[in-house]
């Protein structure tokens, strides 16, 4: 039982550092890169907990603990205003990158449309 918990948390916060990363590629905004790094951290330590449930269970599920209190993502910038639950569940945002960076390294123009 206490492998099928530390796997369950393995596999959410994996699941949470995705979207994290769509969202972050999406927007730009910097606060989601920083909760997809760690979220890495934090299944990383997660895996391992995971892995030492067999040799000693309650050390292997503190250890998974520990991995979801370092999986705290903390303040963020608002990027759902018309979103469904699902688009929120898949991390599909409103925003987009107003400048993009061009292959040669200049910032490109805005878009004035």
């Amino acid at each position: 039982m206490y492998l099928e918990i530390a796997m369950l948390a393995y596999f959410v916060v994996l699941f949470l550092t995705i979207r994290d990363i769509r969202i972050f590629k999406r927007t730009g905004y910097i606060s989601y890169r920083k909760g997809a790094l760690k979220g890495l951290a934090a299944s990383s330590l997660i895996l391992i907990g995971a892995i030492s449930i067999e040799a000693k269970p309650e050390i292997g599920l503190l250890i998974v603990l520990l991995g979801l209190y370092i999986n705290r993502k903390g303040v963020r910038e608002p990027v759902f205003i018309n979103a469904g639950t699902l688009d929120r569940f898949l991390g599909k945002t409103d925003y987009r990158r107003a400048n993009r960076l061009r292959k040669n390294g200049q910032k490109a123009a805005p878009d004035r449309k």
